[in-house]
């Protein structure tokens, strides 16, 4: 993992697609309660960069630590460019780091393909097996429900069936029972709704 601090490259490209205005923290969930002038400035500047950024650009991003990995990953969403879902893949079963994996789950569902609903069944499959890792298994089930949605497919049941990996996750979990809702509809709809963000952005750019 490059460090932004002691990577001369890394800190030209921080400088110009992820600490403007904090980028980097509105990226996700808080995106959903910006105040509408902020929020349609946002969009546009995200949708311009987008469209500028260069693939070796969002590579050299997607080694850095996770403000950067999550704006490129929001880059790529935006743009389209469908020759990073491999890489986006990889960075979600890895979990190096925090704060990252809505953004690549945002991009992967995005792309809506059955490749990548098998990239976030992998990821389920091992870490629905983890009650002891609070990691993204609850936007991953997010993700994959979205493009069983749109594909008419059902690579979701055999985690939701009762008894399955999401019922034992969520009863052994310590996390999980401090949560309010445990249903997968809450995290389909956070994700269907930050999906909403990035066509709003790719229309913007």
């Amino acid at each position: 993992m490059r460090n932004v601090r002691e990577d001369a490259e890394l800190l030209v490209l921080a400088r110009r697609y992820v600490m403007p205005g904090r980028r980097y923290m509105k990226l996700g969930g808080g995106l959903l309660r910006m105040e509408e002038a902020a929020y349609g400035r946002f969009v546009r500047e995200l949708g311009e960069d987008a469209g500028v950024v260069t693939d070796g650009e969002i590579g050299t991003l997607l080694e850095g630590g996770w403000r950067e990995r999550r704006t490129a990953a929001w880059l790529v969403a935006v743009s389209r460019r469908t020759g990073f879902r491999e890489r986006l893949g990889e960075l979600l079963l890895a979990s190096e780091v925090p704060c990252a994996g809505l953004a690549y789950c945002v991009a992967l569902a995005g792309f809506g393909t059955p490749r990548d609903a098998d990239l976030l069944a992998d990821y389920l499959d091992r870490y629905l097996r983890r009650p002891d890792l609070g990691y993204d298994q609850t936007v991953v089930m997010g993700a994959l429900l979205f493009v069983d949605l749109n594909l008419g497919s059902d690579r979701a049941a055999r985690f939701l069936r009762p008894g399955g990996l999401w019922e034992q996750w969520h009863h052994d979990a310590p996390h999980m029972r401090q949560r309010g809702t445990t249903h997968p509809a809450t995290y389909l709809s956070l994700v269907r709704r930050l999906c909403a963000v990035v066509d709003e952005c790719a229309e913007a750019g």
